[in-house]
């Protein structure tokens, strides 16, 4: 993807893409708390037109099909018996799954993207949350690298450095939005749909068994993690009750986690455990985070040098 993408060529015809993608990009793995940006009362607005997007987009550069997961999870109707819950999964020869979950009433506006590579590719998660209400936003557009970006150069140098200048290029106008825990830090990048299509497109598959191993490894540490400490858990909660949330946040949303891997949260994260043995609850329990974005402009982590 070249520094100035394809945002800028869009013809007049495609406003609304423009608008969206706009929107979308510069707020690269931000959280931002804003009424200016997008309101839920803005008419006809959903964010259901960027899932239009990605698939078209996607569609172009390889051959889609519906995931298996497609015929349990479509759509689910709230328990207030009005908000809808819509579903959508796909597979593709290089993702092992590209799926979402939009929810959209009166009140709220939310979307939950990720598209996950196979284990034989190594490639980063893509990851677009987006929460809205009329007086709030919260924003996250990122590419969740799979191996640490900060520690194994060669990783960060073959997927990420490219990708700097563009995401320094919309941090100016969308600054930082809020704290974010230093054990979110890991599974964040510090850089969007069509730069993440290519770079899937251009990833080689490995053959190394003990290379495969690893990448799932690390995307089944990606899943542990977010399906014990997704902060949507709650608002699934109180729309489709426990029992519903809890099979849509394992089976679907972080599909995978009896399929990569036979770990538990405590396994990778040995600092949650209570002393009787349960996992506690919290989303940060090292008291660290960052209210200020970690990184150079050479994508540098500079956390430690950032008063907390």
């Amino acid at each position: 993807m070249e520094e100035n993408g394809t945002i800028d060529d869009l013809s007049a015809s495609k406003m609304w893409k423009t608008k969206v993608i706009k929107v979308l990009v510069r707020t690269c793995h931000m959280k931002r708390q804003s009424r200016h940006v997008l309101k839920a009362s803005a008419g006809p607005f959903s964010y259901r037109k960027f899932i239009h997007f990605a698939l078209d987009e996607t569609k172009r550069r390889t051959l889609l099909v519906p995931s298996p997961l497609q015929e349990k999870y479509s759509s689910l109707t709230a328990m207030d018996g009005t908000t809808e819950l819509k579903m959508l999964s796909f597979q593709a020869p290089k993702m092992r799954l590209l799926r979402s979950l939009s929810i959209e009433n009166e009140a709220i506006k939310i979307l939950d993207l990720a598209v996950f590579a196979r284990p034989e590719f190594d490639a980063p998660i893509f990851c677009a949350n987006f929460f809205t209400t009329a007086t709030m936003n919260i924003i996250v557009l990122d590419l969740n690298p799979l191996h640490d970006v900060i520690d194994q150069r060669n990783y960060k140098e073959k997927y990420f450095k490219r990708l700097i200048p563009l995401g320094l290029r919309y941090s100016e106008l969308f600054p930082w939005g809020g704290k974010l825990t230093s054990e979110s830090l890991k599974f964040f990048s510090p850089i969007y749909y069509q730069a993440w299509l290519e770079l899937i497109a251009q990833a080689p598959e490995e053959i190394d068994p003990s290379y495969i191993k690893r990448n799932r490894e690390a995307q089944h540490k990606y899943l542990t993690w977010r399906a014990e400490k997704d902060p949507g858990h709650g608002i699934l909660k109180r729309l489709i009750g426990e029992s519903h949330a809890q099979d849509l946040v394992r089976n679907f949303l972080f599909d995978g986690l009896d399929e990569l891997g036979s770990k538990g949260f405590l396994d990778y994260f040995p600092e949650y455990r209570r002393e009787d043995g349960s996992v506690n609850e919290k989303r940060s329990i090292l008291g660290k985070s960052f209210e200020n974005r970690p990184w150079d402009a050479r994508g540098e982590f500079i956390g430690d040098d950032i008063k907390i």
